[in-house]
């Protein structure tokens, strides 16, 4: 077993890296003072950084000030400064760790490897008199045999440092570590992971990745629903022979008009969207008054008509439509089984689930912007907020009504997949942040950084960066609440999932904080501990038995991916970003095996429009190009002629091929490479060339995540026509080889 602590050799290995990529030259700038490097470097906040040309960026004053003031440092000067060192050092000499972290030993580790790899933990405590400590299991049990090895007298307070050996053989999972100092017991969280997901041994398949709003039926109330879903599933596995699903966020919003349609900026990441729900499947729809039925039918009516429609989706009216539909089931009575079930079902959610509903409650009146409300609200442990849940009880339970049916239908799609032979299933996927001031950020508010976003710094093809308008964790935070929200948002994400996607993965490493009201360029990394955070991924993948898949694209060093590859976490592979320096494609012995491969995704155009350059066209009319448009043109050119040239040298394109030949073909390079995975996105196989998400613009733009699926020609394509149609029945003919 290894240890994972802040204080283990790893950090210092970690603390060298950042070390090194700082002094690649000279740090800061005349104007910065050397106490604020120091005292970002403390905060593991990048002094500089290499963009994606490679070249070195200096990150100016005022950035590190914003980023520091993020955690709660005043560093405006050399002075307070130096208050803020001295403080972060003082904490690093309390009691207990804010949490420990171990990771268990493979299987095979022989006894040489288990002396030098004894987990060990730091105690500070008044010399002469060594704290005793023990381990409360998870299951109830208890151990003792945590034997102290050394003591050290520490610089300031006159403490001793007293460090112990934790136990090699501690079962997985969330235990708490307890300490007698003196006449005083301090105790702190304990989690013990495995050493690496264990992959389960399968075939290579073939699945498809989409955005679940946008595949409709003709059942659908204007948008796709999660009976689509599990409609979707039987389709593909029964009649296509797809291995798995990859479907968007399904993260709850608001609620409150108007709702931002990005999946990836939900109001919280731990609970659905209810917006998701298939009306007619909710049990109490058989028992509902005729005339009640009538009413829901009458609604789900209005709404279907727009399936037939290529008019954009409209979530608003969805959800005006769903929303009144689902009040007159819920003042529905509930036979006793399911009143019991429903009982049960909120007791295992807890706080957390009624905290989620008193926000959205509070939404309704308020708005969607927790930071607009009156002050004593925006805090969820005031008395005023107390006295509001008691007034909006029956309220407060519809919300959580609602997310007893989500966990109902989620269940129902995750069986939909194993009846169709999905030897995969249903991977969900993870955004990588909620909106700045909603659901998620209200309940832990304190956990969240303020003044800041998250985005990323200009690449290849968001050339200006992005900001994606959402908080990041302070990493010191998380960590003093043994990651409890974060457990709580894996475990929500995977209780009825075969796997999950991550989205930008690299979060669990660095994030890219921008300050409020700098442009997206004039961020900084900001680093996480990834060995604390992949420690507790693969803790709740473990006790979910899911499969685990990082979106480890754009500049990623290559240490990142071993450490991925070392916990047992699938990587990315996308066709056009494989390649050399050069611009020349890797060949098919190159590419990864345990990865998801694909030719694109969500964030880049679809393939058909890659191929015509029609993607570029829109940019450049959007104006998000950084270069004139003949030079995106010629380098995008020689980018797709170069990969058309190495599948004719493969003998996998005959010159001349069109189109969809050509997507058939680039497919058919994917299944010549090892990647267990193979992800076709849903627009690609029906033959979209409108993209349906483009970074950098907002929604008076660009309709982002709110096109329905549609074919080359912009006809919808709903679900019911997807097992006959042509181009997704070729397709697949070329992915089923892989079986």
């Amino acid at each position: 077993m290894n240890s994972v602590t802040r204080h283990g050799a790893d950090q210092d290995v970690r603390d060298r890296r950042i070390d090194e990529r700082e002094q690649s030259g000279t740090v800061g700038s005349p104007a910065v003072w050397p106490e604020l490097i120091e005292t970002a470097r403390a905060y593991r906040i990048a002094t500089d950084y290499h963009d994606w040309h490679g070249r070195r960026v200096e990150v100016p004053v005022e950035t590190l000030i914003a980023v520091l003031a993020g955690f709660g440092v005043d560093a405006s000067t050399p002075a307070s400064c130096r208050d803020a060192l001295r403080e972060l050092t003082d904490r690093q000499f309390r009691a207990l760790p804010p949490c420990v972290v171990v990771r268990q030993l493979p299987e095979r580790a022989g006894h040489a490897a288990q002396a030098t790899a004894v987990p060990r933990v730091t105690v500070h405590a008044p010399p002469g008199s060594p704290p005793v400590l023990w381990i409360a299991l998870e299951d109830g049990g208890r151990r003792y045999d945590v034997a102290l090895l050394s003591s050290t007298p520490t610089e300031r307070r006159g403490l001793t440092a007293y460090t112990f050996a934790l136990p090699i053989a501690l079962p997985i999972g969330w235990h708490t570590l307890f300490a007698r100092i003196g006449g005083e017991v301090k105790q702190t969280s304990l989690a013990v992971a495995p050493h690496r997901l264990t992959t389960p041994t399968r075939r290579r398949a073939w699945g498809y990745t989409l955005q679940l709003h946008s595949v409709r039926s003709r059942r659908s109330w204007g948008m796709g629903d999660l009976g689509d879903l599990a409609e979707l599933a039987a389709i593909a596995g029964h009649d296509l022979g797809a291995g798995f699903l990859v479907v968007n966020p399904l993260h709850g919003s608001s609620g409150v008009p108007p709702v931002d349609p990005s999946p990836y900026l939900p109001a919280t990441r731990r609970y659905p969207d209810p917006i998701h729900l298939r009306i007619e499947s909710v049990p109490e729809y058989a028992y509902v008054p005729t005339e009640v039925r009538e009413q829901i039918d009458q609604i789900g009516a209005e709404l279907r008509k727009r399936d037939l429609s290529d008019d954009l989706i409209d979530r608003d009216d969805v959800w005006e439509g769903k929303a009144l539909a689902l009040r007159l089931l819920y003042s529905t009575p509930r036979t006793a089984g399911r009143s019991a079930a429903y009982r049960a079902y909120l007791a295992r959610e807890g706080r957390a689930l009624r905290l989620h509903a008193t926000w959205l409650t509070l939404a309704q009146l308020y708005g969607g912007n927790s930071a607009a409300w009156p002050e004593t609200l925006r805090r969820p442990d005031t008395d005023a907020v107390a006295q509001f849940a008691e007034l909006q009880q029956a309220e407060i339970d519809f919300h959580c009504w609602l997310q007893w049916l989500l966990d109902e239908q989620l269940a129902a799609v995750r069986t939909a997949c194993a009846h169709a032979g999905m030897p995969y299933g249903v991977f969900h996927d993870l955004a990588v942040g909620a909106q700045a001031d909603g659901a998620d950020t209200w309940a832990d508010l304190d956990v969240y950084a303020r003044g800041v976003t998250v985005g990323a710094p200009a690449d290849e093809f968001n050339q200006l960066g992005q900001d994606w308008s959402s908080r990041p964790w302070r990493p010191d935070r998380l960590a003093e609440t043994g990651y409890l929200p974060y457990r709580q948002m894996l475990a929500g994400v995977l209780r009825h999932a075969d796997g999950v996607r991550m989205d930008h993965v690299m979060a669990l490493f660095r994030l890219w904080w921008v300050p409020a009201g700098a442009k997206a360029s004039q961020g900084t990394y900001v680093y996480y501990d990834h060995e604390e955070l992949l420690a507790v991924l693969t803790l709740e993948a473990h006790r979910s038995g899911a499969l685990v898949i990082g979106e480890d694209l754009g500049t990623v060093e290559p240490w990142v991916r071993e450490a991925l590859a070392d916990r047992g976490i699938f990587g990315t592979n996308v066709l056009w970003f494989e390649r050399d320096a050069d611009g020349s494609p890797h060949p098919p012995g190159r590419w990864r095996e345990n990865c998801l491969a694909a030719v694109t995704t969500h964030d880049l155009p679809p393939t058909a429009a890659l191929l015509s350059g029609a993607h570029l066209q829109l940019r450049d009319r959007l104006g998000l190009l950084a270069r004139p448009l003949h030079e995106e043109k010629e380098a995008d050119r020689a980018n797709v002629q170069a990969w058309i040239d190495l599948l004719r040298g493969c003998g996998l394109l005959r010159a001349g091929a069109g189109e969809q030949e050509t997507i058939e073909a680039l497919h058919r390079f994917l299944a010549w490479t090892p990647a267990r995975l193979i992800g076709v996105y849903l627009p690609d196989a029906v033959g979209d060339v409108r993209p349906h998400n483009l970074p950098g613009t907002s929604g008076e733009v660009y309709p982002n995540w709110r096109l329905p699926l549609a074919d080359s020609g912009g006809r919808p394509v709903l679900l019911d026509e997807l097992a006959a149609h042509p181009r997704v029945r070729s397709l697949a003919r070329v992915l089923r080889a892989l079986a």
